[in-house]
């Protein structure tokens, strides 16, 4: 069975969402890795049985060499595949060159790249709007997509209820795309 990778910086609703949909099933969720000792995700994973690992990104002199260390402990687990599942750094060409990554994103992209993509689409006043699956590469938020899922937005939606559907998109289609792409 193919092996991956989470990544995540925070809460984890979405990594515990692939282990709880695909972990033992589809592939082997090997390790999570997060890059804050503080990140509610450590709980999330720990107690679905998933090994855990903080590499705190701020005892480094820079970015490469953070990602050069990340490489380094994503390569000791040999995964097929590492997911980004709210994994709040901007990577270098140090990781894109040499990790094989997916990466969720809260927009349909190419619109409304970065971190504030949720507010940004919601304040476009775009009709459809929706959620990526795309590769990460050296560019940010710019890799070739793999899926997007979209809804069409009710005249009174608040910012609120816009999230939540983000979030149950999210929830649909990063299990559906890690699956597609293990197969592939």
């Amino acid at each position: 069975m193919k092996k991956i990778v989470l990544l995540f910086s925070g809460e984890g609703f979405n990594a515990q969402n692939i282990v709880e949909n695909l972990h033992e099933k589809e592939c082997i969720v090997a390790c999570g890795i997060t890059n804050r000792a503080d990140a509610k995700g450590i709980e999330k994973l720990s107690s679905l049985g998933i090994r855990t690992e903080v590499l705190c990104h701020t005892g480094f002199d820079s970015r490469e060499a953070f990602d050069a260390k990340l490489v380094g402990l994503i390569r000791s687990y040999e995964p097929d595949l590492v997911v980004l599942s709210g994994f709040m750094r901007i990577l270098s060409e140090v990781f894109t060159s040499n990790i094989k990554a997916i990466n969720l994103h809260p927009s349909l992209l190419p619109k409304y790249k970065g971190a504030k993509a949720i507010e940004q689409s919601f304040s476009s006043g775009d009709t459809e709007c929706g959620v990526s699956v795309h590769w990460v590469n050296s560019e940010l938020d710019a890799g070739e997509i793999i899926l997007q899922k979209s809804f069409i937005r009710s005249g009174d939606e608040s910012l609120e209820s816009f999230s939540r559907k983000i979030k149950e998109l999210e929830f649909e289609i990063m299990p559906e795309a890690i699956a597609q792409v293990l197969k592939s």
